[in-house]
C-alpha cells in the first residue's frame, strides 16, 4: 500500500501528464483546418478531384468528401469556406534558375521594357547607368535584351562603343542567356582581340562573332562568355540574400512552392547559388523544397561526380536543400547568330550541325556512374541531335545498371526526331518542357526557320507526340529566360497560339495534362513525389488557391488566372489581391 506522500506524488505526476496531453490536444486543434466548398484538384490521377482537404500543422490529414474530411480532425478545427475557388497542390517548376532570376529582379532587366529600336535600348541603358541599377562594379550590364538586336550588331557598336561608352565597359545579355554582346571597351579588358581570335581552333572560334578580317564584333556565345563573366564583381552575401528573397516572393506570387534549380556557371557561380540558399536556410526562410543540380561537363566523369558528392556533403544540413542530381549541357541554342544547338541536319547558312558539347562515350560513362551513385541526370538538349545523344547516354546507364528508378530528365527539347518520341517512356526519362515557347513568335521564327532544314523545323516542341507515346512531361519555365507564370505557359501549351499565329496545333496539350505536369510530374522529376506534388494524406501541406475554376474555363480565362494565396508547409507565404 502506498503512503499518503507517495499517493500525492503519483497524483501530481498523473495530473501534470494529463495537463500536458490537454495542452498538446489543444495545440493540435489550433493547427487544424478544413478547406471546403472548392474545386479541389489533387494531382493524383487515381482520385483527381475532391470536395475538401484537412491539414494539421504542416501536413495534409485527409482529402476527400467533406464528411470524411471533417471526421479526420477534431470538432473545433477551423473551417475555411473557399467560395468555389480552385484548390491545387503547389505548382512545381522542374527547371528554373531562381537565384539567377532573383539577381535579375534587382538588376537592369529589359524583360518588360518596350524596346522597338536601338534608340529605346540606349535610353534604357542610360537610365540603368545613371541610377546604378545596371552597374556591376564599373561594368554596365543589361539583361534580357530582345533577340531582335542581334541582327543589328553594327548599330550596337555605333551606340555603345563611342561617345560616353568609348571607355565604359558594356555587357548586354540576350534573353536566352546563352548569347551576349560586349562593347569594344569590355572586349579589350577581356583580351578578346583579333590576335586572340587567331589563336583559336575553328571550333572555338565559333563562340565569337567576327568580321571578315577576324576583328571581334562583340557577340559572344556560351563558352565565349567565359572570358567575360570572371570580370564581373563577385556578389556579396547581402546582395545574394536580397536576390534570394526577391526570388522567393516572385515564385510564391505565382503559386510555385518547390523547384529544381539547375546550377550552372553560365550566369552565377554554382557556389553562389548554393550559398544563397544556405543564407535563406540559416535565417529559417527556406521552407520550400529545392533540388539543386550542379553542372558537370563529362570531361572527367569520376572527378566531376566526386566534386558533386563533396558539395552534397557540405550542404547536407541545409534544411530543404537537396543536391540530388547533376546538370549538363548537350548543346547550346538554335537562334541566329548563335546556332550552337546540335541538329541532325546542318544549318542551311553554314553547313554545320551545331555543337555537341560532350563526347558520347564520356557522357555514357558519366551517366552510368551518376546513376549508380544515385544522382539524377538532367540534360539541356535543344536540337534533335542533342536529344538523341542525351537519350543514348541514359540508355547506357539503364543497360549497365538496370532500372534504378531515378527520374533522369531532358529539358527544352525544342526539336525531336520522331523515332525518339517513344524512347522517353522506354527509358523512364522525364521531358521537362518550357511550353511557353511553343507559340508562333515572329522574332524567333525569323531567327530560326530560314536556317533550318524543314524536316527538323516541323518537329518543334512536340509535346503531344511525346505524351501520346507514353512519355512523362513535367512543367518548367527556365526563368529568368522567360516568365515562370504557369497559367501563361498552360495557355500556350493548350492553344499553341503566339503573337505570330498558331505553331502546329497538332501538338496542343490537354489542359489537365499540363496541371499534372506542374504538380505530380515535376515532383517526380525532383524525386520528391513521396512528400510533395499531390494533395494526399501524410504529404506536406503545400497548397495554392486560384481565383477561378481553371479546369473548365476558356483558355483565355486560364491565362488571366491569379493566385489568391500560396501555402508552404501549412503556412501562408503569399496573399494576392482579391
Amino acid at each position: 500500500m502506498k503512503t499518503g506522500r507517495a499517493f500525492r506524488l503519483s497524483f501530481l505526476i498523473l495530473s501534470f501528464a494529463a495537463c500536458q496531453l490537454v495542452q498538446v490536444f489543444a495545440q493540435s486543434h489550433d493547427n487544424e483546418h478544413i478547406y471546403f466548398n472548392a474545386e479541389v484538384f489533387t494531382g493524383d490521377p487515381q482520385t483527381p478531384y475532391a470536395e475538401a482537404v484537412a491539414i494539421r500543422g504542416d501536413k495534409i490529414v485527409m482529402v476527400g468528401s467533406l464528411l470524411d474530411v471533417a471526421r479526420s480532425v477534431s470538432a473545433d478545427a477551423e473551417r475555411v469556406d473557399l467560395q468555389g475557388k480552385s484548390l491545387f497542390p503547389g505548382f512545381i517548376d522542374s527547371h528554373i534558375h531562381s537565384i539567377q532570376g532573383g539577381t535579375t529582379l534587382i538588376s537592369a532587366d529589359a524583360t518588360n521594357a518596350q524596346m522597338h529600336s536601338v534608340s529605346d535600348l540606349i535610353r534604357f541603358a542610360d537610365e540603368a547607368r545613371k541610377s546604378g541599377r545596371g552597374m556591376r562594379g564599373d561594368i554596365l550590364e543589361i539583361r534580357s535584351v530582345p533577340i531582335k538586336f542581334w541582327s543589328q550588331i553594327d548599330a550596337l557598336n555605333a551606340a555603345f562603343s563611342t561617345g560616353i561608352y568609348e571607355t565604359q565597359p558594356v555587357f548586354l545579355r540576350r534573353e536566352d542567356y546563352h548569347t551576349a554582346w560586349a562593347n569594344r571597351a569590355l572586349l579589350r579588358r577581356a583580351g578578346i582581340t583579333r590576335d586572340y581570335i587567331k589563336t583559336l581552333s575553328d571550333a572555338d572560334r565559333n563562340y565569337y562573332g567576327v568580321g571578315s578580317n577576324l576583328d571581334p564584333d562583340g557577340v559572344v556565345v556560351d563558352a565565349g562568355m567565359r572570358k567575360i563573366i570572371p570580370l564581373l564583381p563577385k556578389l556579396t552575401d547581402e546582395r545574394l540574400l536580397t536576390a534570394a528573397r526577391a526570388a522567393l516572393r516572385y515564385n510564391y506570387s505565382l503559386g510555385i512552392t518547390a523547384w529544381l534549380e539547375p546550377a550552372s556557371d553560365q550566369v552565377l557561380p554554382i557556389e553562389d547559388v548554393l550559398r544563397a540558399y544556405k543564407l535563406l536556410a540559416d535565417r529559417g526562410e527556406l521552407v520550400s523544397h529545392v533540388a539543386a543540380f550542379p553542372q558537370v561537363y563529362a570531361k572527367d566523369p569520376a572527378a566531376e561526380l566526386t566534386a558533386v558528392q563533396k558539395l552534397a556533403q557540405a550542404y547536407k544540413d541545409v534544411a530543404n536543400l537537396h543536391i540530388s542530381g547533376v546538370k549538363i549541357f548537350a548543346d547550346g541554342v538554335v537562334e541566329y547568330p548563335s546556332q550552337t544547338a546540335y541538329l541532325s541536319r546542318p544549318y542551311r547558312n553554314t553547313g554545320r550541325n551545331g555543337d555537341l558539347l560532350f563526347d558520347p562515350e564520356k557522357f555514357a560513362e558519366l551517366c552510368i556512374a551518376a546513376d549508380k551513385q544515385g544522382l539524377i541526370i538532367h540534360v539541356h538538349a535543344i536540337g534533335d541531335g542533342a536529344v538523341k545523344a542525351a537519350l543514348n547516354g541514359i540508355a547506357a546507364a539503364r543497360n549497365a545498371n538496370g532500372d534504378s528508378g531515378l527520374p533522369h530528365s531532358l529539358t527544352h527539347e525544342q526539336f525531336v526526331t520522331p523515332n525518339d518520341f517513344s524512347r522517353f517512356r522506354q527509358l523512364g526519362v522525364v521531358s521537362a518542357l518550357q511550353l511557353l515557347w511553343a507559340g508562333a513568335d515572329q522574332d524567333f521564327i525569323q531567327a530560326t526557320k530560314p536556317y533550318l532544314d524543314p524536316e527538323v523545323y516541323k518537329w518543334q516542341f512536340p509535346a503531344r507526340s511525346i505524351l501520346d507515346h507514353g512519355g512523362l512531361i513535367s512543367g518548367a519555365s527556365d526563368w529568368p529566360v522567360s516568365t515562370a507564370n504557369v497559367f501563361s505557359a498552360i495557355y500556350r501549351a493548350e492553344t499553341r497560339r503566339g503573337p505570330g499565329g498558331v505553331d502546329d496545333a497538332s501538338q496542343a496539350m490537354p489542359r489537365e495534362a499540363m496541371f499534372y505536369a506542374y504538380t505530380r510530374n515535376s515532383a517526380r522529376a525532383m524525386n520528391l513525389l513521396d512528400i510533395i506534388g499531390t494533395i494526399a494524406s501524410g504529404k506536406r501541406a503545400d497548397l495554392i488557391l486560384i481565383d477561378r475554376d481553371v479546369l473548365t474555363v476558356l483558355p483565355e480565362e486560364v491565362r488571366e488566372a491569379k493566385i489568391l494565396w500560396t501555402m508552404v508547409a501549412g503556412k501562408i507565404v503569399y496573399k494576392g489581391v482579391k
